[in-house]
């Protein structure tokens, strides 16, 4: 079963599952399975032996004002969903953020490392996080993932591609770190660590899904320029605070992997051979010019 059927990641993961002749897929976009009703979400875990949690609050800005809100889908609706699991028999794998960290660190994040949110959004995918801990230490898995982008929602690689065609040059946040993460592969990796958990070769616990390696919004939007044929000299570096937001970001989101060994399952590739399969013409999930997003990090 996949929550947030509906979204970048949730309609990859169900393609991903379709495509395997060993899976039954079970679609639940957000319209159809509310996390905050307790009772719908019991009825829609009955019988399902995996379930991969893509739902949530995903307005980072929006939760600073509504922090209540957010929490509600993004704590008490994990923890719906957890409760229902733990009935169910059912195994966990739940998305969450590295916003749960602090972002100050200078080395990447281990799986383990103390958690310290800076602003709404990750405060109530922490509850989430341990609520899966609490209820499900077993069976329940937290895989922490960040900026995502693909072929079905607003994101930054869309966003670049589109304002390539309308204004001549581009000034991009270049003091934000990162590990930019093509969803489709993160769905594949997902949907791996799924079948090992039913199979018991997966231990419980959080793991760590962005790609590997690390760049900056303008390292990535200059590779998404080279990608396309584009001069990358048209982009150029500013600083954060010529975008000042709602919600605080971490300047600092890079993640180790090393929870994937105890799975016996390879991490995601490195960030440019993932943005390169996602702009490929005959690739799967092909990512291409898309609506409004991310413009919070560009200006031309």
């Amino acid at each position: 079963m996949v929550t947030g059927a509906g979204g970048m990641l949730g309609r990859d993961l169900v393609a991903v599952l379709s495509a395997r002749p060993d899976a039954r897929v079970t679609a639940a976009p957000r319209a159809e399975l509310d996390l905050t009703d307790p009772a719908a979400v019991r009825a829609g875990v009955r019988g399902q032996q995996i379930v991969v949690n893509a739902a949530g609050w995903t307005d980072v800005d929006g939760a600073e004002s509504q922090e209540a809100a957010a929490t509600a889908v993004n704590g008490a609706g994990v923890a719906n969903l957890a409760r229902a699991c733990a009935e169910a028999g059912a195994r966990l794998v739940h998305v969450s953020t590295d916003y749960v960290f602090g972002g100050d660190a200078t080395r990447p994040y281990p799986e383990d490392a103390p958690t310290a949110p800076i602003n709404a959004y990750g405060r109530s995918k922490l509850v989430g996080e341990l609520a899966v801990a609490r209820l499900l230490p077993r069976t329940g898995y937290v895989v922490r993932t960040a900026w995502l982008y693909g072929a079905h929602g607003p994101n930054f690689v869309a966003t670049m591609l589109r304002l390539a065609t309308e204004r001549p040059q581009l000034d991009v946040v270049d003091d934000q770190l990162g590990q930019p993460t093509w969803s489709y592969a993160l769905a594949e990796r997902l949907v791996d660590l799924g079948a090992a958990a039913w199979r018991g070769d997966a231990p419980a616990g959080t793991y760590h899904g962005t790609a590997a390696g690390q760049t900056t919004w303008y390292g990535l939007a200059r590779e998404i320029f080279v990608r396309a044929g584009l001069d990358p000299e048209r982009i150029r570096p500013v600083d954060s605070d010529r975008f000042p937001r709602p919600a605080r970001r971490p300047g600092y989101s890079v993640l180790g992997h090393a929870g994937w060994a105890r799975a016996g399952l390879p991490p995601l590739a490195d960030w440019r051979s993932l943005l390169a399969e996602a702009l490929r013409p005959s690739g799967p999930a092909v990512v291409t010019t898309g609506p409004p997003g991310s413009e919070s990090l560009v200006r031309g």
